[in-house]
């Protein structure tokens, strides 16, 4: 039976990505900064690690509570949402060690054994944004648009010893806490000069137009773990969908 693991499975899609494997038989490692119970149904088949990626002790150590991997889904991330002038270097700092440097540690953590398999999935959970400029959401697409690049450079080094790997790019869903994530680093505020621009910009996000469900991501993620000959790059819910 191969095993998934998936980082970020607090809320979200890595929660529904969870949920999904491990109703279809796969055994699955939820890992999560702050493990809780109830988030998903008991099972034999589940094992909740902490991991905080970041944290190079937290990695390796979930890397060996999780033992044999087949496939890796690096959907840990945070939001950042706001005018780039104000944000704090360290805030930047926070963005890309998480959303960038943290999947790659993941990758390096499980890529031994995936290269003495001669076989293992890595599964990139990325955004649209990267499909479509939008303001104030530069740092952010910033650090998936790196996340992009590394996915495409890397599935060329690890094709020849068996390793696949994907990007899988959600649009705006209002399922997901973004908002709520993205808030706590709104703190800098915004200057006078941006005031009007940024108030437009409020005003025209959410209304009717397409949206991606979680469905649609864990959907993506599926085929992908499953399909040796799915594309490296796929868009994830019909907005994702038109933009690309």
């Amino acid at each position: 039976m191969p095993t998934v693991l998936i980082t970020g499975c607090s809320s979200g899609f890595g929660l529904e990505t969870a949920r999904h494997f491990l109703e279809r038989d796969w055994n699955v490692v939820a890992t999560m900064r702050t493990p809780r119970a109830g988030l998903l149904p008991a099972s034999p088949r589940l094992r909740i690690v902490p991991l905080d990626v970041t944290d190079e002790a937290s990695v390796r150590r979930a890397v060996e509570l999780a033992g044999p991997v087949d496939v890796l889904v690096n959907n840990a991330g945070i939001g950042l949402l706001g005018v780039f002038e104000t944000t704090p270097p360290a805030t930047l700092r926070e963005l890309f060690d998480t959303n960038v440097l943290g999947a790659m540690a993941m990758a390096q953590a499980l890529l031994p054994q995936f290269r003495e398999r001669g076989a293992g999935v890595i599964i990139n959970v990325s955004s649209s944004t990267t499909l479509l400029p939008l303001p104030l959401l530069a740092a952010y697409t910033a650090s998936k648009a790196a996340m992009n690049a590394w996915t495409e450079s890397l599935a060329l080094e690890l094709r020849p010893i068996g390793v696949r790997t994907h990007v899988v790019l959600p649009g705006r869903s209002p399922e997901t806490a973004f908002a709520s994530n993205a808030a706590p680093r709104m703190h800098a505020g915004v200057p006078e000069a941006y005031a009007a621009f940024v108030e437009g910009v409020f005003a025209g996000r959410g209304g009717d137009g397409p949206v991606t469900h979680a469905a649609d991501v864990v959907e993506a993620v599926w085929r992908v773990a499953n399909d040796p000959g799915a594309p490296l790059r796929i868009p994830a819910g019909a907005d994702a969908v038109a933009l690309a």
